[in-house]
C-alpha cells in the first residue's frame, strides 16, 4: 500500500482529523515527505486543510471529504438495502428484513466467489 493511501486511511478514521504536525511521526515519515503526501491528497481533492495554531505554532488539520457511496454498497444481487425506504424504529441486530438482505448479500457473494472460480480453472 502506498504512503498516501496509508496517511488517507490515518486522516479518514479520525473524524476531527489529524494534525499535519502529528501525521509525518504516524507514518514514520520525515515533515518534508509528509508535505509532498499532502500536497498529493490535497491536489485529488481527498482532504481539507484547515489552518490550526498549537500552542502559538501554525500547523494544519487535514480532514478527509466525504465522497459518494458506492451505490454497488447498497445492493445485494438485485436487492436495494431495506434501510433505504424505512420507517421503522427497529433495532438493526434484530432487523428482520435487514437479516434476509444480508443473508441475500453473503449468497450473492459466494456465487460469484465460485463463478469466479470456475472461471479461473477453464
Amino acid at each position: 500500500m502506498s504512503a498516501d493511501e496509508d496517511a488517507f486511511r490515518i486522516i479518514a478514521s479520525s473524524p476531527e482529523g489529524v494534525l499535519q504536525s502529528e501525521l509525518w511521526k504516524i507514518l514514520g515519515v520525515d515533515s518534508r515527505k509528509c508535505s509532498r503526501i499532502v500536497k498529493k491528497l490535497l491536489d485529488s481533492n481527498r482532504v481539507e486543510r484547515i489552518e490550526y495554531r498549537q500552542e502559538g505554532i501554525k500547523t494544519f488539520r487535514l480532514i478527509a471529504k466525504k465522497g459518494p457511496a458506492d451505490p454497488y454498497c447498497l445492493l445485494a444481487g438485485q436487492e436495494l438495502i431495506p434501510c433505504i425506504a424505512c420507517d421503522e424504529d427497529c433495532d438493526v441486530e434484530t432487523c428482520t428484513e435487514l437479516l434476509d438482505w444480508m443473508y441475500q448479500l453473503a449468497i450473492s457473494d459466494a456465487e460469484e466467489s465460485t463463478s469466479n472460480s470456475e472461471k479461473t480453472e477453464k
